[in-house]
């Protein structure tokens, strides 16, 4: 695989990341509070699912790799440039939902072009080096994002710093595009490449799908799972008990992120911090989860996952109130920036724990025959959580911040018991055949 097409996604990474923070501070710039918020976070979550699983089947039937990747560069390019062009907050909300359908269809596609021509000993490697890209392209948006609103932020308006943010960001998106066109391979033709498919390309995703610094507040956008492979009915049949406690432990943690984050941008605004310090927040938490990944990857290697993933959340779980509490004292005074980058920090050093050790035991819990479907269920279960707990979130925050982020650390200190519960249940029940088909 030829590195250069990796720099066409890598730009439109850079608009990915501007993105995620920059649409939903323009919004509170609108005047939408954190109920739009959580409808905006919510419409991003609930398109990702369908678009990965519908460009993925269309990429295998057709061979057509190159167009998908293409045309989503090009939405999201288009979605990014209208953003500002408005107003009113339904355009962009359908704006935000188009660059994020954009984004979940792109995924798995790229996955497909990143395996093609190569053995199937250097799938994890190329996955791992598409995730590389994309992250720091991701990071990059965000510290662009950073300086962008600091600097400007001396010769203009709140407004016009993050109205005019999106020019840079539309241009990473054109650029990325321009340079996949020249660089992107070419398509196998009818029914691709057959060896992309599978067992195996799940197994090399699950090795390979590493950390971005996406996944760390934004942990219910779509990520590199392979949906093509979920049979639901033969899912169902082979259910274990185990397993279905484990993901309602997601879905209850899950919520809870989404609770947290959904609102999170107007009630950084509202204590006080600009958009800088917003940016500058959000860039901390994604760091400190990339920099940890691989030591959280180790631990689990030699520790308990479930106690580990126990522990992350309950960390978690209290962290997501103490922001409050922390904006609340003291605001976006310099000791209310440190302290809300302690927090940030912590949230995503738990979020590398709880990654890693996720995925861990959904392959433990779940019998060989179903382990990939278990792990695309994983996903898309995180997804739906994300869209239900967006809107909770902004619901209890319009009422009050304290209520939402300590609803948002109950939900996930629930995902924390009902977790123990699974160990216990694990530990007391009789061994199952997971070689079972």
């Amino acid at each position: 695989m030829a590195e250069r097409w990796l720099y066409g996604w890598g730009l439109g990474s850079v608009a990915f990341g501007g993105a995620s923070l920059v649409v939903p501070l323009y919004v509170v710039e609108l005047g939408g509070g954190p109920v739009v918020l959580g409808v905006l976070a919510a419409v991003a979550a609930v398109v990702g699912v369908p678009a990965a699983l519908g460009a993925g089947r269309i990429a295998d039937r057709t061979g057509k790799r190159r167009p998908i990747v293409l045309a989503m560069l090009a939405l999201t390019a288009a979605g990014i440039a209208v953003v500002p062009l408005t107003d009113r907050v339904t355009p962009v909300i359908v704006a935000n939902g188009a660059i994020w359908f954009a984004f979940a269809a792109a995924t798995p596609v790229l996955t497909l072009l990143a395996v093609a021509d190569v053995p199937e000993s250097a799938w994890s490697e190329r996955i791992a080096l598409l995730n590389q890209y994309q992250g720091i392209g991701w990071a990059i948006g965000l510290l662009l994002g950073a300086v962008w609103t600091s600097v400007g932020g001396q010769f203009l308006s709140a407004e016009a710093v993050i109205r005019w943010l999106f020019v840079p960001l539309a241009a990473a998106a054109v650029l990325g595009l321009g340079l996949g066109v020249r660089t992107l391979p070419a398509d196998p033709g009818p029914g691709g490449d057959r060896r992309a498919s599978g067992n195996r390309l799940r197994r090399a995703i699950r090795s390979a799908d590493r950390f971005s610094v996406r996944t760390a507040a934004f942990p219910f956008t779509v990520g590199r799972a392979d949906f093509r492979g979920l049979h639901p009915r033969r899912f169902v049949e082979r259910f274990t008990p185990a397993l279905a406690l484990y993901f309602a432990a997601v879905f209850c943690a899950f919520a809870g992120f989404a609770v947290f984050f959904a609102p999170l941008p107007a009630f950084l605004t509202s204590v006080g911090f600009g958009s800088d310090g917003v940016f500058a927040l959000y860039l901390i938490n994604g760091l400190a989860a990339a920099t940890f990944f691989g030591a959280a990857g180790r631990l689990t290697a030699d520790r308990d996952a479930a106690i580990l993933q126990v522990a992350s959340l309950s960390t978690r779980g209290i962290a997501f109130p103490a922001v409050a509490l922390v904006g609340a004292v003291w605001g976006a005074t310099a000791l209310g920036f440190g302290a809300a980058a302690v927090a940030f920090a912590v949230v995503g050093l738990t979020w590398a724990v709880i990654a890693v050790t996720a995925g861990t035991l959904v392959a433990r819990l779940a019998p060989l025959s179903i382990r990939g479907e278990a792990l695309g269920t994983y996903a898309a279960l995180g997804a739906l959580a994300g869209g239900v707990g967006s809107v909770v979130g902004g619901r209890l925050a319009a009422a009050s911040y304290a209520v939402a982020f300590g609803a948002a650390g109950g939900l996930v200190l629930l995902g924390a018991v009902v977790v123990l519960f699974v160990r216990r249940y694990v530990a007391s029940a009789p061994p199952i055949d997971r070689t079972a088909s």
